[in-house]
């Protein structure tokens, strides 16, 4: 996987396998003999998607490394982490999370997540408060929110017919041809943004072995819930980046689910021009909106 300097790979053993994890210990972010154990921590937590991983985020978190501990997780079934031989539920992502905050973190932290993995993150909130200091949340969405049912879709459909789905992973996403045609045509708004470098990590990661098991799983809707049932239940005080152009949820649904919890969503900001990622497709920009709520949030207590 790729590995930026400064940075080394470490793991932690879940309830269910090893999941390897990302952290700045040495130069550039560090000087000589220091540590980043007494930062306050950033955990970085990487969306869905075939070949998703960490690298979701390297582009990001980076900017904060020489101010924050920074730990950014490959989730169980991605990247480097174990890739178990089973059809992925809620729960296993639910317990993954909280398992990786309990061993990693001391005290309340701050956590970034993306997409689906967001929505998550909310009801591990939820479900413990105590873990979290704060949110920041890319297009946080459960694919099944205000009632439709992500399942029903002709694709969920075709994908969870046995042999097709194998078929549909080993050559629509498992290859460089069809990643590039889904970061260029699904997930970013602007295709020449997609630089070989990012196809390059997707690929690597999409065909680790067992890796068909997790994005089948989040392909077929087994992974899905509808947000808006438990989004007026969290207390973590949150900001929510949302990309202008998502194919999969627009913002008028980023904007429905802040709306219902005016509490605890302190900020919906639209990025214009940007599809499911703007940690990939905008990074700077990226950057700038979670040092804002993060100064912001220094600044309210």
């Amino acid at each position: 996987m790729f590995q930026l300097p400064g940075f080394s790979e470490l793991s932690l053993t879940t309830s269910l396998g090893k999941m390897v994890y990302y952290t700045a210990d040495g130069a550039p972010w560090l000087l000589e003999g220091g540590s980043s154990e007494t930062l306050p921590t950033l955990v970085f937590l990487h969306g869905f998607g075939g070949g998703s991983s960490a690298y979701e985020w390297s582009q990001v978190y980076p900017a904060f490394a020489s101010e924050y501990r920074i730990l950014a997780p490959d989730l169980i079934g991605w990247g480097r982490s174990d890739h178990l031989t089973r059809n992925y539920q809620i729960d296993d992502y639910l317990t993954t999370i909280a398992e990786f905050l309990e061993n990693t973190c001391d005290g309340t932290t701050t956590v970034i997540a993306s997409s689906l993995t967001a929505a998550f993150t909310i009801r591990v909130a939820i479900a413990r408060p105590e873990l979290f200091k704060s949110l920041i949340l890319t297009t946080p969405a459960g694919l099944s929110d205000f009632g439709e049912n992500y399942t029903r879709s002709f694709f969920a459909q075709l994908v969870s017919t046995p042999i097709i789905d194998r078929f549909i992973y080993d050559f629509g996403v498992a290859n460089e041809l069809g990643i590039r045609s889904f970061l260029e045509q699904r997930q970013f708004a602007r295709p020449e943004r997609v630089y070989p470098e990012i196809v390059q990590a997707y690929l690597e990661s999409a065909k680790q072995p067992n890796a068909e098991y997790s994005a089948l799983s989040f392909v077929r809707g087994d992974l899905c819930f509808d947000l808006s049932q438990y989004i007026e239940q969290l207390t973590i005080p949150t900001a929510i980046i949302w990309g202008q152009k998502s194919q999969f949820t627009g913002p008028d649904i980023g904007r429905r689910l802040a709306e219902m919890n005016p509490t605890a969503i302190k900020a919906f900001e639209v990025i214009e021009e940007v599809g499911l990622t703007p940690q990939l497709e905008l990074p700077a920009v990226t950057i700038g909106l979670i040092r804002r709520f993060l100064n912001e949030e220094l600044a309210s207590n």
